[in-house]
Formats: structure tokens, sequence, C-alpha cells
């Protein structure tokens, strides 16, 4: 199993969790996306994710929408040692916001992203009193309540959502899906074609048992940077390099022609 790269706030050593023991389905009795995560989880990581604190989760996401880990980290370093002590959301919220463009600015999308980051700091310390309590209800309430309500939060969308789920409220069944897992998906054939981001979390999370979710979503990441990359991935070379081609439909992958198109265009 490969070392975790440093970069992948997913996966990687600032992304959290345990290690967990994994048990792979009968084939036989597994539904396809299973089997495809359990080929996953006998390649890479495995992990019970939780217990990051879960408005620094939000904040964290929240940097790296539209951006690589790589961009986004030292950004998130730097914010963290600028404004992190004993409440973040406090120090953000009170802050000048030149400070916070200043502290993400090698992140890009400064001027963006550091007003939805005060603007969220602020809602949680309105609506919640504290970062403490913001975080507690992230572990203990209903799920989709609390999705429901981090959606409601300007710049929040499905992915950063779930992602605050997982990684801080550690909650099984959430399958986070970022481009990666929207592209792998598809293009694997376990879920519909012309699927958007939510039709393909609701197609992994039916399909996926729960515990097997959050170490999905993280080496589905890792696969589509190593091998299932968006236009060239690895079956172009007319090699068997692939680890998932006896289990991949190749939706919108032409071998032949040597050309690449999204899965939903597969058919036109």
């Amino acid at each position: 199993m490969p070392e975790e790269p440093s970069e992948n706030i997913s996966g990687g050593p600032s992304g959290g969790g345990q290690d967990m023991a994994f048990e792979p389905a009968e084939p036989a009795t597994a539904t396809r996306a299973e089997v495809v995560v359990d080929r996953l989880g006998e390649r890479y990581w495995r992990k019970a994710y939780g217990g990051q604190g879960g408005f620094e989760c939000l904040v964290r996401t929240i940097l790296s929408q539209n951006t690589s880990d790589k961009a986004s980290q030292p950004a998130h370093d730097t914010l963290m040692a600028r404004y992190g002590g004993d409440d973040l959301a406090e120090s953000l919220a009170a802050a000048d916001r030149e400070g916070i463009i200043d502290a993400i600015r090698s992140g890009g999308l400064y001027n963006q992203k550091s007003k939805l980051i005060q603007g969220v700091a602020e809602e949680v310390l309105a609506d919640f009193g504290s970062e403490d309590d913001f975080d507690r209800y992230v572990r203990e309430a209903d799920p989709s309540t609390v999705r429901d309500r981090l959606l409601e939060m300007k710049g929040v969308g499905p992915k950063t959502a779930d992602c605050v789920l997982l990684f801080a409220g550690g909650r099984g069944g959430v399958f986070p899906v970022d481009t990666h897992v929207h592209r792998i998906a598809r293009r694997l054939g376990v879920a519909p074609a012309d699927a958007d981001h939510e039709g393909v979390r609701a197609a992994l999370e039916r399909e996926v048992p729960a515990e097997k979710c959050g170490f999905g979503h993280t080496a589905m990441i890792q696969f589509g940077r190593e091998f299932c990359k968006a236009r060239k991935p690895v079956c172009l070379d007319g090699k068997d390099e692939c680890p998932m081609a006896d289990v991949c439909e190749k939706v919108g992958v032409d071998v032949a022609g040597q050309s690449v198109v999204d899965p939903a265009a597969a058919d036109d």
C-alpha cells in the first residue's frame, strides 16, 4: 500500500482518521460499486474518519474549492498559524479581511474565499454561539439536518457539506463527490453516465456499505490522480496497467480511437 501523499487533505496525514479493518465482500453478492470500492481499498489506505474540528474542516474545505490540495494546504497552514487558537471562528470573525486575504493568497481566489470564510465564521457565532457548539452540532445532530444547515451557508455546496460530515462528523454512509469521483464513477459504470454530482452521490451511497464510503471517497480521488485522469487515462496507452481494468466499463473512453469524452456524451 503506497504512502499517503501529504498534499491530499482527504486521505493524507491532515485528513485525520484511524486505520480500520477491511473486509472485502464476496463478488457474487456485492454490488458493482462495492466491488470497485473493495478493489480501491486493497490498493490504497483505509480509514474511519471523524475527529477533525467541524469549523476548521469547513474552512479547510472552502480553501480547497477550485484549486489543488497542493496549493490550498499552505494557505490553510498560514491561516491557522495566524488565526488559530482557542476559537478560530472568533478570530476570523473579528479579523481585518485584508489579513485573511494575505494569509490565504497562495491558495488562489483569495478575495472570494476570504469573504466566504469570514461570513461562515460570523454565521457560526451568531447561530451556534461558539465554535465548540458548532463542532458538537456537526458530530451529534441528525446528519441530514446538519447537511441541510450547512448547505444554507453561502459558499457551502454539497461536496463541502459532505466533507464536513465525513471528516469532522465521522458519519458513515457519506460519500463526498468531487470532480474525480464524479468522472470516475460514471466512467467505471457504477453511476449513470448522465448523473450530476448529486446523482453520483446518491448512487454510491445507495450501493456502497456505509462503513466503506469514507475510504471509497479518498481512494477514488487518488485513483483518479494516478490512473484515471480526465484527458488521458492510462487505458489509452494500450497497456494493461490500470488496476481497475476488469471492472471498468470505460464509458466515454475509446481506446481504439484514442479519444475521451464526458460519459454523458458517450452515446451521442
